[in-house]
Formats: structure tokens, C-alpha cells, sequence
């Protein structure tokens, strides 16, 4: 489940994250670019404690671990009869489905694994209690192969981003982006990072101006280390300058991920997007969000209705473990804006390139999506 897997459009000689046959393992993105250090989740309060402190993150990675972690959850448990395990799987529904309330397919993978492995399990109270070990084996088994499912179809659904975004962005050289929406962010190349690595993969010149993505970094620390890795080239840029760096013509297009795409278009992504997607609207240049279907949320209308994710006031306050604010001063940490659909030029997804009325192209995406998967069943 890497992107080295998919096209062969990115070395990728370490997963984001991989499942070794009984646990999980996981690049700790908390510690890049200074060192590469893998975890080994083979317990719930390890997996849920990845999700929190965003050792793991990205809307559509978030989702194919969220999967595994189910199947770690329920190892660890050891339930004796489906009667127990249903009740297991419950509580790792809410337990890992909502240790992060923002990213729509970290719930969305959760509830689908657990619905998938128990779909089979139509038996009545009497029933569930006098199975044996060798049903919740068989349970266990539905809940690896649809989590792996997932992981599969998202590295799939970043290669065709990637081809999308590729043609979309032909005339564009200088590409910005903010956070991080590359492979380690997703089960594959990427979402708006994929359009970067198809367009290096075809030999046509890019080049990459990722802002900071403050409080916690993650297009100065991971998207510029995977893109440096990769021989990309990248160049950070402050958050606040990107601004005039695209007022001054030195971007051609921005392109961004999502963690949720509500029914009109409207986008949930880290925080610091909408100030860009301002800056692009004024110069008159695209401004492209990348993301699966997977990340679109029907069930919300519009992103006033989306939840953000409040998170704790030290982030801002401190920097590489010194305190940066004067002691009495409050702050405010929102971890993720929403960027209006008018601002939006395409939202680049696996079922096509999404356009302006957002409500009936995302509509007919989504019901594309849906009948594949119907097909398939």
C-alpha cells in the first residue's frame, strides 16, 4: 500500500505505513525530517495515540489505518464468541472511528470494515453466544481483507488523481501547495502531491513552493522531505508570503488535499488553506483541491456544518520545545478552515475532474462511485 506500488511514479523505499502480518507499522511523522523512526501499533491506545498526536494523518492515510487498526484492536481483545466481538467491534467503531472529528474517511474506513466483517453474522442472541473460536477467526479474517481493501483502492484512486491532475495542470510549472497531501498522506503517491509526481514521472518541468503549514509544520517538514527525496523541487515558503508570491506571478496554479468536502463543494482542509485560495482568486489563477471520493461527506451540506477540530493552545505556543509566547497569553488553534466552493477552480478526484456547480457534479461522482461498488459486490 506505498506509492512505489502504484505506476512506479515515486521511489518510496519506506511505507507510510504497512501491515507486517499482526501489527502495524508506521512512519512517526512527528519526528521527520530529522529522523525516520517507524512505530509498531499492535495495541488500540497506540493506535488511537498516532492518530491524535498526528504521527499518522492525512485524510486518506488516516482512513487506511484507521482500517488496520480495527484489526489490531480486536487481536488484542481476543473475543471467544461473535456475541463478544460485536460488542468489541462496537467499541473500537467509536473509539478509533472518532480520535480525530474533522477527517470524514477516518470514520468512513472504521464503519465500513466493521459493517463489511459483520454483514455475515445475521445470527440470533442464542446463536452469537454458542460460537466458537473458529467463527471470530473467520470475522477477523473479513475485517483484514476489507481493511486492506481500503488501503488498495486509495493507492489505486491516487494514481488516477494523478493522471487527472496532470492534465489539468499541464500548463503549470510552479505549483503551490500547503500541508501535506503527498504519500504520507495516503495509501498511495498522494492526492495533490500525485499531480506533482506524474508531471516529474512524464519529464515535464515542476516545481513546487509548499508554505510552512504552521503551528506544526507539515509542508516545510514533510512535504519538502518527501518531494527532496523524490529530487522534486521544493522550496518553502513562510504562510504569510505565499500571498505575495502569488500576486507577483511566481504561481502558476495551487493545489491542495481536503480531510472533508461537503455536498456543495465546500472544503475542510488544514488551516491556513483559505487565506491561499483568497490569494489565488485575486491574482486570477487556479486553485485546485485533490482528494478521493472517499473524502466527500454527502451527509454535510455545506461547510458551515463541518466540525473543527480545536487542539490544544501549546501547539501554537511552543516550537521545537521552546516556549515562543510571553506566559499569560491566551491561544487559538483551530486545526482545520474551510475554503467556500466559489473559490474552488476543480476538485481533482478519482471519478473525474469535478466542476462549478459543485452540487450536481459531486452528486453524479458520487452516484458513479457508488454503482462501481455495487457492480463489484
Amino acid at each position: 500500500m506505498t506509492g512505489s506500488d502504484v505506476g512506479g511514479t515515486i521511489p518510496s523505499p519506506t511505507p507510510t505505513l504497512r501491515w507486517t502480518g499482526d501489527s502495524v507499522e508506521i512512519i512517526d511523522q512527528t519526528r521527520l525530517p530529522a529522523e525516520l523512526a517507524l512505530i509498531d501499533v499492535r495495541d488500540t491506545a497506540t493506535a488511537i495515540g498516532a492518530i491524535e498526536r498526528l504521527a499518522i494523518r492525512g485524510a486518506p492515510a488516516l482512513g487506511a489505518f484507521g482500517a488496520l487498526a480495527v484489526v489490531v484492536g480486536f487481536d488484542e481483545a481476543s473475543p471467544r464468541s461473535l456475541d463478544e466481538a460485536r460488542s468489541v467491534l462496537e467499541r473500537l467503531r467509536t473509539q478509533i472511528g472518532d480520535a480525530r472529528p474533522t477527517a470524514v474517511n477516518l470514520r468512513w474506513a472504521v464503519d465500513r470494515t466493521i459493517d463489511a466483517a459483520l454483514g455475515d453474522t445475521t445470527l440470533d442472541a442464542a446463536a452469537l453466544s454458542a460460537t466458537t473460536t473458529s467463527d471470530t477467526a473467520a470475522l477477523r479474517e473479513r475485517l483484514l481483507v476489507e481493511a486492506q481493501a481500503i488501503g488498495a483502492e486509495d493507492a489505486e484512486a491516487c494514481a488516477e488523481i494523478g493522471r487527472l491532475g496532470r492534465e489539468v495542470l499541464a500548463d503549470a510549472t510552479n505549483i503551490a501547495t500547503h500541508c501535506n497531501a503527498g504519500r504520507l498522506a495516503t495509501a498511495g503517491i498522494g492526492t495533490a502531491l500525485a499531480t506533482v509526481y506524474a508531471k516529474a514521472a512524464a519529464g515535464e518541468p515542476v516545481r513546487v513552493l509548499a508554505s510552512e503549514t504552521r503551528p506544526l509544520l507539515q509542508g516545510a517538514r514533510l512535504t519538502a522531505w518527501e518531494l527532496a527525496d523524490a529530487s522534486i523541487d521544493v522550496s518553502v515558503v513562510a504562510d504569510s508570503a505565499m500571498a505575495s508570491l502569488i500576486a507577483a506571478g511566481e504561481v502558476d496554479a495551487v493545489i491542495v488535499g481536503a480531510d472533508r468536502i461537503a455536498a456543495n463543494g465546500d472544503t475542510a482542509n488544514k488551516v491556513g488553506t483559505f487565506a491561499h485560495a483568497l490569494a489565488a482568486a485575486d491574482a486570477g489563477i487556479g486553485f485546485y483541491v485533490a482528494a478521493p471520493t472517499t473524502t466527500i461527506d454527502p451527509s454535510v451540506p455545506s461547510g458551515t456544518c463541518i466540525v473543527i477540530e480545536q487542539r490544544n493552545p501549546d501547539e501554537v505556543h511552543s516550537a521545537g520545545g521552546r516556549r515562543l509566547t510571553p506566559a499569560g497569553a491566551g491561544a487559538v488553534n483551530p486545526a482545520f478552515d474551510v475554503t467556500p466552493a466559489r473559490l474552488i477552480t476543480a476538485i481533482i478526484t478519482d471519478a473525474g475532474v469535478l466542476r462549478p456547480p459543485y452540487g450536481p457534479s459531486i452528486a453524479a461522482a458520487l452516484a458513479l462511485t457508488r454503482g462501481a461498488e455495487r457492480g463489484a459486490d
